[in-house]
């Protein structure tokens, strides 16, 4: 995956897409703002947010993220946001197009991977992803099972 290992300084709470590694595979991955309301960045501070079916589009030269659910917040009134409403993120014109020909040429798709918080401002990695048929999905299953009985062997041997 492309997230950084967090340092102990470095915590806040953030918001995963768990179908991700088990339904793509994962490729180039992008940092991009999110541009958001109030009570959405309060909501998604109070870790009411599930990206898992969420899907990203370039319109007219834009970044826009799809079917993601984003809670009303608790605290909130009259003004509180729609949950799933179309989001706009914020990335440099260079990347837009690298994603735009990336998606064009078929077979790639703009999936978000994690939404986090990062020095006080909410940001959201997208990746370039290709989807896996059923038997990739068991592929990646046994080695994963394989590589788990071979850490607790190793950890029953020390």
């Amino acid at each position: 995956m492309c997230a950084k290992k967090q340092t102990p300084e470095d915590r806040f709470k953030e918001i995963r897409n768990a179908k991700a590694n088990h339904n793509y595979f994962v490729g180039d991955c992008f940092e991009a703002g999110l541009v958001l309301k109030g009570t959405e960045v309060k909501a998604l501070r109070e870790g009411n947010a599930q990206i898992g079916d969420g899907f990203c589009r370039v319109e007219k030269g834009q970044v826009w993220l799809y079917n993601s659910h984003i809670g009303e917040y608790s605290f909130g009134n009259f003004q509180n946001h729609e949950p799933r409403r179309k989001r706009k993120l914020l990335l440099h014109k260079r990347e837009i197009h690298k994603l735009l020909g990336a998606t064009d040429a078929g077979g790639k798709s703009l999936i978000p991977i994690r939404i986090y918080l990062k020095h006080g401002l909410l940001k959201i990695e997208i990746a370039l992803c290709t989807g896996k048929k059923l038997h990739d999905k068991r592929e990646t299953m046994k080695k994963k099972i394989t590589m788990r009985e071979a850490e607790r062997e190793m950890r029953h041997h020390k």
